[in-house]
């Protein structure tokens, strides 16, 4: 963990950037019933708001993944219907040609 810890002390250098990743798995929900939105206000009620149901069809997955260089201010998601080692890979080679081709390094 002071290993990790210790990347983040390291003085800012476009060449050796720190980039952080993550993924996660999204349930992609599609609604079921349209929101009821609320009619343009007036004098006899005003502050009326529209309606939602809680009802809602299963639509699939999908997987977010996420870079982030805190450091440089710069972020990127890439959305994917799903999760493999071919798909991380390709992830990875996509942040190191594209992304940053200019580092030497990236930790």
């Amino acid at each position: 963990m002071e290993d990790v810890l210790d990347l983040y002390s390291q003085p800012v250098d476009q060449k050796r950037p720190l980039v952080c990743f993550d993924e996660k798995l999204c349930q992609l929900i599609k609604n079921v019933n349209q929101p009821i939105l609320p009619k343009a206000k007036t004098q006899e009620k005003p502050g009326k708001v529209g309606k939602i149901d809680y009802e809602y069809e299963r639509n699939g997955t999908g997987n977010l993944f996420a870079f982030l260089a805190p450091y440089l201010g710069w972020r990127h998601i890439k959305v994917i219907h799903r999760s493999t080692v071919v798909d991380f890979a390709h992830c990875m080679k996509e942040l190191v040609d594209i992304h940053f081709r200019e580092a030497s390094f990236i930790n």
